[in-house]
């Protein structure tokens, strides 16, 4: 079996687990436990800030140690642990500990495979490998998906743990069938396979005065904020719109799930084509267009539409970001550390995403909130189009490295 085969396995596997229960956990402590929304609010709060937190010093933690294939396995050991350990869990304390335990191994989970698949296939292949890594992603989130709601009917909200427990071992099981020898570490950081002795890594002063890096990381934050509370605005919204404001939610889900598979693999095509530039404008660009759909739309047939540009947006984000890291950070030994911290500062706007929605409802009205959140959007674009230069450069460089490549093989040829 070969190792991108492996990369699709593990990549199917992880896609439901990386948060945990997710959404499904509110639900559990609510109806098995009989927690109230604001017990739920603080465990949820709590565990993702604790979770950003670590999002950088477990990036470093991956660029260090240099196994990746290790750290995917322990962080989905950890996924498992800290969510079978929910359900003896009753108070509130031993609930925060066994969430944040699995909220960890999701931050790590995401950081290692990044790496695992850089060393596996280099980077020249790496943006069309990481469009195949969200599309097969978002495909295990769909089979998990649809796995809970048929058997919540049949066997109870328990049902959940159970198909996480399975794609956590599953994923663990195609991590160690992977052959060890199939990643390389200086594929991974950029160094010459060649070289008896590994480069020194970059300082982390070196990197992070980067103005580059800084600008992504804001414009990334940017964009969350505007995106990540929208889908939970717009169902309260439904709720005074429509007779069954959960349904139509659901569906919403479903509908941007199966547009992130199509874009996924898309924009792992064009990313070397078209160019990094173009995927995060184009990301950027359908956030305030869904934002004034929502706003303006009250139909909840017509707002399939601002789903399925979620569904574009999103994609198009999973697939570039870390696309556009490796080019800024391409030899520097520190790749998965600045993954890691650009991850917790767009995480951070995520989380402010349903505070900042709400409070603009409150003040201006559903128009009005839906545009505000639109309006980061907009700011976002701004900062990616400052961007051009960096991917433009970027771009020349693949070209050269590319011209470099076959010249190389036609003097082997010649000499042969």
């Amino acid at each position: 079996m070969a190792p991108t085969t492996h990369l699709a396995l593990i990549n199917v596997f992880i896609g439901d687990i990386q948060g945990g229960l997710g959404p499904f956990l509110g639900t559990w402590l609510a109806q098995q436990r009989q927690w109230s929304p604001s017990e739920i609010g603080l465990v949820t709060t709590l565990v993702g800030g604790g979770a950003l937190l670590l999002s950088g010093p477990f990036g470093a933690l991956v660029d260090r140690i240099e196994r990746p294939r290790l750290l995917v396995v322990l962080s989905c050991a950890a996924i498992l642990a800290g969510t079978l350990l929910l359900l003896p869990a009753q108070g509130f304390v031993p609930v925060l500990a066994a969430q944040f335990l699995a909220a960890a191994g999701g931050t790590l989970l995401l950081l290692a495979v990044t790496a695992l698949t850089l060393g596996v296939v280099g980077k020249e292949a790496f943006p069309r490998q990481q469009g195949r890594n969200q599309a097969f992603n978002h495909v295990g989130i769909l089979i998990a998906a649809g796995l809970i709601t048929l058997g919540t009917a049949r066997f109870g909200p328990a049902v959940a743990f159970w198909v996480l427990g399975a794609m956590a071992a599953a994923a663990i099981a195609a991590t160690l069938a992977m052959p060890a020898d199939a990643w390389n570490c200086r594929r991974s950081f950029g160094w010459k396979e060649e070289d008896e002795k590994a480069p020194d890594r970059s300082p982390y002063r070196q990197i992070f005065s980067d103005t580059r890096l800084l600008v992504l990381a804001v414009a990334l934050a940017l964009f969350q904020l505007g995106n990540g509370g929208m889908l939970s605005l717009l169902g309260q919204k439904l709720v005074h719109t429509t007779a069954d404001p959960v349904a139509w939610t659901a569906r919403y889900v479903m509908v941007a799930q199966l547009v992130m598979v199509p874009v996924a693999l898309m924009a792992g095509s064009l990313a070397d084509r078209s160019g990094r530039r173009q995927l995060l404008i184009a990301a950027c660009l359908a956030l305030p267009v869904r934002a004034a759909i929502s706003a303006f739309v009250d139909d909840p047939y017509w707002l399939i539409l601002a789903e399925v540009l979620d569904g574009v947006s999103s994609g198009i984000i999973g697939v570039a970001v870390p696309v556009v890291v490796a080019d800024l950070t391409w030899g520097t030994g520190r790749t998965q550390t600045v993954l890691g911290f650009v991850n917790a500062v767009q995480g951070a706007g995520g989380a402010l995403s349903a505070w900042y929605g709400g409070l603009a409802q409150g003040w201006f009205g559903w128009t009005g909130s839906f545009l505000a959140l639109g309006a980061a959007g907009v700011a976002a674009l701004a900062l990616v189009w400052w961007l051009a230069a960096t991917t433009e450069e970027s771009r020349a460089q693949r070209r050269h490295a590319r011209k470099a490549e076959r010249r190389k093989a036609r003097t082997a040829e010649s000499a042969a």
